[in-house]
């Protein structure tokens, strides 16, 4: 049996009062929401500080062990800086137990065949580069020498010489610059043998140096 119209349009009616309050006490209730006042929470530095609060200092500081640097798997700092110290380590003062004494330039680095000294002084070695330290001062000559042989033995460069002059320019005609490049080529790792050139060469105005090669990676 179907309900009669007006008894719906009754009952919408009586509704309607009550939604209105619904609403209002809605509404009521999100702006009492927002307006309360959220509580402060004390972030972790004053949590850590009011935990601590108590806990005195000590007096001296405790040994960290750092951990061990770790190496990188290219030397690429080192070449850089071989530039740099290379005629840092030469020094003008070398004892000279292992160079034989006199006016001829004449050294053979320990360990070395002895006849090496002499296929060295009779041109065995075809000469691949050529270094000429005329108008230098000793110590632009030392950063040139240094320099010098760095960059031979990366090249790959054996037997190269050296012209250092015969001191006719210097002011007491002394050979200024032939006696520091015997101590300066001692001191090279890179150094095998030395001699002074053959006269059609430069005789004892030149000196004709053996290299060792580039070493080699394993």
């Amino acid at each position: 049996m179907a309900r009669p119209k007006h008894s719906d349009t009754a009952l919408a009616d009586l509704l309607k009062p009550l939604a209105r309050d619904m609403r209002k006490q809605q509404r009521a209730a999100r702006v009492a929401a927002r307006s309360i006042v959220q509580p402060v929470t004390p972030d972790d530095a004053t949590l850590f500080r009011q935990a601590v609060a108590d806990v005195s200092p000590l007096k001296r500081t405790l040994p960290y062990a750092h951990p061990p640097r770790q190496i990188g798997p290219w030397p690429l700092q080192k070449i850089a800086d071989d530039g740099k110290v290379m005629h840092d380590a030469m020094t003008d003062n070398w004892p000279w137990d292992e160079i034989e004494s006199g006016e001829e330039l004449l050294y053979l680095r320990a360990g070395q065949r002895l006849d090496t000294l002499k296929k060295l002084r009779r041109g065995h070695w075809v000469v691949q580069a050529n270094l000429d330290l005329h108008g230098l001062n000793v110590d632009e000559a030392r950063a040139a020498v240094g320099q010098y042989v760095h960059d031979c033995v990366r090249n790959d460069k054996r037997c190269v010489r050296i012209v250092h002059g015969k001191g006719l320019g210097s002011k007491n005609k002394e050979p200024v610059l032939k006696l520091k490049l015997r101590n300066w080529l001692a001191q090279r790792d890179e150094v095998l043998a030395y001699c002074q050139t053959r006269p059609t060469d430069g005789g004892a105005g030149a000196v004709l140096v053996l290299l060792r090669g580039p070493k080699r990676a394993t």
